[in-house]
């Protein structure tokens, strides 16, 4: 059985066995499935942060919600800035980084036990429910898989090892090594030397709007994995597909 007679079986499989996502059928643009030998995940459309959001609730009552995205908005202001000025530091330092402003902007009360057991919560992330289906299922298809992320080395590891994820990855790739964040091209460039492939072969697969801007730009083939429905950013550089978990992706590749 050839690669796309695989895939387009197996996600009509998966389609049957789980929830359709609300936003229907993804909106696409051919891009040439046969030609993509390789994917490259970004770590969100992987790893699910919304236990994230829940402890911050938890620990502010009423105000978590506010608190997580500010944070959120702090943490990836804060790695562009860092590459803009040439001050870098790794997402782990940024994102504690982040957290104690936005506990200080919204006045909260951030202790240090609290402050460790938000940020321990990066540590202990697992799977969105679509995730192990889908990618164990480009993997027996033939395709090259990698996560390429702005997380650390060590962010990476303990999370793959938390969502039962071993051995799907050929390629673990952190930008830290690189010193530097997406949407820099260097960043991007890291799929490229570890699949030594060209760039067209590899699939990027993004979780927020910026991200699959910044990989077309780049001149990767690019899907997002839009969970939140958000409109594309404005930035010239339209996905070629879109869906709202990794189902439709499986389908766009068959």
């Amino acid at each position: 059985m050839e690669r796309r007679e695989f895939i387009a079986l197996t996600a009509a499989g998966l389609a049957w066995n789980m929830l359709p996502h609300p936003a229907g059928q993804p909106q696409t643009r051919a891009i040439g499935p046969r030609e993509i030998k390789a994917v490259a995940f970004d770590a969100f459309p992987i790893f699910d942060p919304r236990p994230i959001n829940a402890l911050a609730e938890e620990l502010f009552p009423g105000r978590g919600l506010a608190l997580s995205n500010e944070w959120r908005t702090r943490q990836f202001e804060y790695t562009w800035l860092r590459v803009a000025a040439r001050r870098y530091a790794d997402f782990w330092q940024v994102t504690q980084d982040a957290l104690v402003f936005a506990a200080h902007k919204l006045q909260l009360d951030l202790s240090r036990e609290k402050r460790e057991t938000l940020m321990n919560a990066y540590l202990t992330l697992k799977a969105w429910p679509d995730v192990q289906p889908a990618v164990t299922a480009l993997k027996q298809s033939g395709l090259r898989l990698a996560l390429l992320s702005n997380f650390t080395p060590r962010m990476l590891a303990v999370n793959i090892k938390n969502a039962g994820l071993d051995g799907l990855f050929e390629h673990v790739l952190s930008t830290d090594p690189a010193g530097t964040y997406k949407p820099d091209p260097n960043g991007y460039q890291l799929g490229i030397d570890a699949f030594r492939l060209k760039r067209h072969e590899i699939l990027f697969v993004a979780f927020a709007g910026w991200d699959a801007a910044g990989a077309k730009l780049f001149g990767y083939p690019t899907y997002w994995v839009n969970r939140l429905q958000l409109p594309v950013e404005e930035l010239g550089a339209a996905p070629d597909g879109e869906g709202t978990s990794l189902l439709p992706m499986v389908q766009f590749l068959s």
